[in-house]
């Protein structure tokens, strides 16, 4: 839609109760008129109803935000854009056009194209909401002048109402990534920057901004999220006279270094996509948003998510054929559907310390290469899957002693000794922006793949980059993350098929950046259920289940020491793409019985857990639930978790999320690993009648507005509830 006059032309984009409103300017970027709420038909007398009056020592008008907040629109927080030209900034006076709206408000792409020319600089910002409600904003500048344009940051920024008074964000370690933290948003706002060279373990996947309390089931609040595994920044800011018509602004864009992005005359550079997105209903309104954007990519695996037995934790780097085929042959007796050779396989890798980037099979471990394994493999008919990190190497390597100027870093001494940085993990990062050396490890690459076949590859990430510098002494980051990308995508191109997991020492490069070129994330190194249950919970906050490797570890976590029942195990790893990465040759008959069980019961729910709604609720009293609904509300699957212990004697009544309040359904308990009669750990008269065999009836009405009793169970235990629709 749009209003007659070019300095009042409205521009409309409108999905899934999502409204954007943009004004194009005579002069000037257009301005952010509304990014919320859908706000009905009539919005002709929006833009006069909404100026915003002057305030005391002030600009003298009301100044709008722009799709490029600076100082020179009136805006005295971060600048969107920064850059200078030989020490002179650049702050361009813009001439803007805006192309692209539909006939009628729905969803589709507006494009604006601006120019200075005597700034010489030239922009082209697409945004694109799309039909659930997520806007992708990206921009690209391009130097139009004759000298060169040192650029310090191209950031994308939405307007914020005055409501959101309250911040999410998430940190992490490594084996405890995606850990909440809340906190009030005040003057001067939320910044989090990440200089880690990768996403990082304590990355925040999204920053949040809503009214105070919001909860998984309440609240408005809006959201965004830096596409991108390099270097980055989210933030929000809020200062006291505002920003135009708003509150403040939500935002986001590649963090760059000083000098990392110099533009000779013509180049162009392109930021990350940053995408937003707004809800009513809470966090599980965001994720479900989310979810509906990433499934409707065309880079989304289709096929049903195979269950996965890595065999790192069942033999580290022991690759003893006996003990392997053993394990395959177990794997393929309980249901598994893909083995995972993991690291250990190519040349002088019997340890971490040695071996890393010389991607040759080694004869001495695999005489006969590695097809005789992937052969046992196949003719179970399971996939094969083979460990990789293409972007690390050894010092203790072929390679570095071949190559020792290929290092990412510090330059080699005198002596020839290689340069890099710190040591971490004694791995070394392999300069990918050097052409010989990206050439040379895809080659390597490309000939393994040829030769064994693999149908995935979990790919590696095992430390930050420090230091990464080119062999000019240029920042890098850009640079080697955009290799990153093209490695994997050139594997892809000349493998059909081929499926790669971002695996980063767990979970630190977890982001929709590589997810344009992987099929999956490994969450974290940690397969204690205790820890994963929260670390899946958060990071389902961006991903849908069927992106996250979800693993049943062996008892006794090798990370944490802790020893978990396999009921709460299973349980855990039931709700993702799930897995085994535990020594099955070792399982008692009882437990192979219970994991086949577990993943006859995983594949029969698979169609539900890989494309149903995510829903949570709070926390209460050491317990919570999640679980997931099918779009049609016919059918769902619940866990409810005793964390710890309470001060209740009593659980209470476990309100269900999601379902239809007029159908009627059938709730049953279920055991997770088939086992009858129903297993659970808890103390007393453990089970409410409910659980027995035949279950209950009731409406969804009842089960989400009053619910049902849970079993008194103990710490570090589960229940799994599944509910069917009658008739």
């Amino acid at each position: 839609m749009s209003t007659p006059s070019h300095a009042h032309r409205l521009h409309r984009l409108r999905a899934a109760g999502v409204d954007l409103l943009l004004r194009e300017r005579a002069d000037g970027l257009p301005e952010w008129v509304h990014l919320g709420t859908d706000l009905g038909d009539d919005v002709v007398d929006l833009l006069r109803a909404g100026t915003p009056p002057v305030p005391n020592s002030g600009l003298d008008e009301p100044w709008p935000l722009t799709l490029l907040p600076t100082e020179a629109d009136g805006w005295s927080g971060r600048p969107a854009l920064q850059a200078h030209r030989g020490g002179q900034a650049v702050v361009p006076r813009w001439h803007a056009v805006v192309q692209g709206a539909p006939d009628g408000p729905g969803p589709g792409t507006l494009r604006v194209e601006a120019t200075d020319e005597d700034a010489g600089v030239a922009l082209v910002t697409e945004l694109h909401l799309d039909g659930a409600g997520v806007l992708r904003v990206q921009h690209t500048l391009t130097n139009t002048g004759a000298d060169v344009l040192d650029l310090a940051a191209l950031l994308a920024v939405v307007p914020l109402p005055v409501e959101a008074t309250e911040t999410l964000d998430l940190t992490g370690r490594w084996c405890r990534e995606r850990s909440p933290q809340r906190l009030p948003l005040v003057h001067g706002g939320r910044v989090r920057e990440s200089r880690r060279g990768r996403t990082g373990h304590d990355a925040t996947l999204l920053l949040l901004a809503g009214q105070a309390g919001f909860g998984f089931d309440h609240g408005e609040l809006a959201a965004v999220h830096v596409a991108w595994s390099g270097d980055h920044v989210h933030l929000v800011d809020r200062l006291p006279e505002g920003a135009g018509r708003h509150a403040g602004v939500l935002g986001g864009g590649e963090l760059l270094r000083a000098g990392e992005v110099r533009l000779g005359a013509g180049a162009s550079y392109t930021g990350p996509p940053v995408l937003f997105t707004h809800a009513v209903d809470g966090l599980d309104g965001v994720s479900a948003r989310l979810h509906d954007h990433v499934r409707a990519r065309a880079a989304h695996p289709r096929s049903d998510r195979p269950v996965t037995l890595n065999v790192w934790e069942a033999v580290y780097f022991d690759h003893d054929h006996d003990r392997l085929a053993a394990l395959v042959d177990v794997a393929a007796r309980i249901g598994v559907e893909r083995v995972v050779l993991d690291d250990g396989w190519f040349l002088g890798r019997r340890d971490d310390t040695a071996g890393l980037g010389d991607w040759e099979v080694d004869p001495q471990v695999w005489p006969g290469g590695l097809h005789p394994f992937a052969d046992r493999v196949r003719g179970h008919g399971m996939q094969v899957g083979l460990w990789v990190e293409p972007e690390m190497v050894n010092v203790d390597s072929e390679l570095v002693r071949a190559h020792p100027d290929w290092l990412l870093g510090a330059r080699p001494g005198p002596d020839g000794s290689p340069g890099g940085t710190r040591s971490w993990r004694t791995q070394q990062v392999l300069d990918l922006t050097r052409t010989e050396a990206y050439d040379h490890v895809l080659a390597r690459l490309d000939a393994v793949i040829t030769a064994e076949r693999p149908d995935y590859l979990k790919w590696d990430h095992n430390r930050d980059l420090h230091e990464a510098l080119d062999a000019d002494g240029a920042p890098a980051v850009h640079r080697q993350t955009l290799a990153a990308y093209r490695l994997m995508a050139e594997l892809q191109v000349r493998h059909p098929g081929l499926e790669i997991e971002s695996c980063s020492s767990g979970g630190a490069r977890v982001d929709l950046g590589v997810l344009e070129h992987t099929q999956r994330v490994w969450a974290s190194d940690c397969n204690d259920a205790l820890e994963r249950q929260s670390i899946q919970r958060w990071t389902a906050m961006l991903l849908p289940p069927e992106l996250v490797g979800t693993h049943v570890g062996p008892p006794r976590s090798h990370t944490t020491g802790r020893v978990a029942d396999l009921q709460l195990r299973c349980l855990t790893a039931l709700f993702g793409h799930a897995g085994i990465e535990w020594d099955v040759t070792s399982c008692t008959d009882e437990e192979l019985d219970r994991l086949t069980g577990w993943i006859a019961l995983h594949k029969r729910l698979r169609p539900l857990l890989h494309h149903g709604r995510t829903v949570r609720t709070q926390e209460h009293d050491g317990a919570w639930a999640h679980g997931v609904v099918a779009p049609d509300r016919s059918h769902a699957v619940y866990a409810f978790v005793r964390l710890t212990t309470g001060a209740d004697a009593l659980p209470g009544l476990l309100r269900l999320p999601g379902l239809d309040a007029a159908t009627r359904y059938r709730v049953r308990a279920l055991d997770v690993t088939g086992a009858t009669p129903l297993q659970v750990r808890g103390t007393g008269n453990a089970l409410p009648p409910w659980c027995d065999d035949d279950g209950v009836t009731l409406t969804g009405g009842v089960l989400a507005g009053h619910g049902l009793p849970m079993p008194v169970l103990d710490p570090e235990a589960g229940l799994l509830i599944e509910v069917t629709a009658l008739g």
